[in-house]
């Protein structure tokens, strides 16, 4: 990715500096997952959607300092791998894995999305895991696909759980009526925005100056795996969020929807679960 090898390096240096806010403030609540051995960050409806892990390979994709990744260990995963391309948060996993007693199970290699298989050459997995919010830092997803197409073993699935499309396109001047399409749906061209804090701590100094993010269609992912050998099986759109959004209302369980007098809904969410025959 050498025409955005400026955008790809200005993300990590925010990504470096995020970790240090996410893995100390009340937003992960890393000290909770060190205390209690039974929590986990998996949602209860992607556990249903995944299926079974016990005894099984894992590998998650863009995984910042695996929290998510740990939670698959803590589900009965046998192995599990994380990557990410920040060095703070890949040694903060690592050390994490140590204090909670998953060190033997666990382990976390630094490498971009765009150096895949790299250190992993040759590897495969049951269960390939993309969370919320990675596939809009990655501005071509042609290389992802092929590479977390890859990595998973014949009769694996590939699981990805991320914000919808329609929503990262909405723009809300937080104003009644004011929500409108803001950015353009299909994607392709880059966004760049000043930092302002984290989506964790929007009052954080950060050492970092801007951000960038690109927009990704549903049928450009769902084509790419396709075209990469795997079979969708699963496409879920959510009517919502896991995190509020101005012109969302809270839903009294952890998430946010669209309020009783939008009189109609757009999917905020989606899940996606493709196998490798």
């Amino acid at each position: 990715m050498s025409e955005h090898a400026r955008e790809i390096a200005d993300n990590r240096k925010l990504w470096d500096a995020w970790t240090a806010i996410h893995t100390t403030g009340s937003f992960y609540d890393v000290q909770r997952f060190r205390d209690d051995p039974n929590d986990v960050r998996i949602a209860e409806w992607e556990r249903a959607e995944v299926g079974d892990v016990i005894g099984k390979s894992v590998l998650h994709v863009q995984c910042h300092f695996g929290l998510d990744t740990l939670s698959w260990a803590r589900l009965g995963a046998a192995r599990i791998t994380g990557v990410d391309f920040s060095e703070p948060a890949i040694s903060f996993a690592n050390e994490l894995a140590n204090e909670v007693g998953l060190a033997d199970r666990a382990r976390f290699v630094v490498s971009d999305v765009y150096d895949l298989p790299g250190p992993l050459e040759g590897e495969t997995f049951d269960l390939v895991y993309t969370g919320r919010g990675a596939v809009g830092w990655l501005p071509d997803l042609e290389p992802w696909a092929h590479a977390v197409a890859g990595f998973v073993r014949p009769g694996g699935i590939f699981y990805l759980h991320e914000g919808h499309p329609v929503m990262w396109a909405l723009h809300d001047e937080q104003e009644p009526g004011a929500l409108r399409p803001g950015y353009d749906y299909w994607g392709g061209e880059t966004l760049s925005f000043p930092v302002q804090g984290s989506y964790a701590d929007e009052t954080a100094e950060v050492d970092a100056e801007i951000e960038h993010g690109w927009n990704h269609s549903l049928g450009e992912i769902v084509t790419l795996l396709a075209n990469n050998g795997l079979r969708i099986e699963l496409l879920d759109e959510k009517r919502v969020l896991d995190w509020p959004q101005p012109y969302l209302e809270e839903q009294g369980d952890g998430t946010w929807g669209w309020p009783e007098r939008s009189g109609g809904s757009l999917p905020l969410m989606y899940s996606l679960r493709a196998r490798k025959d």
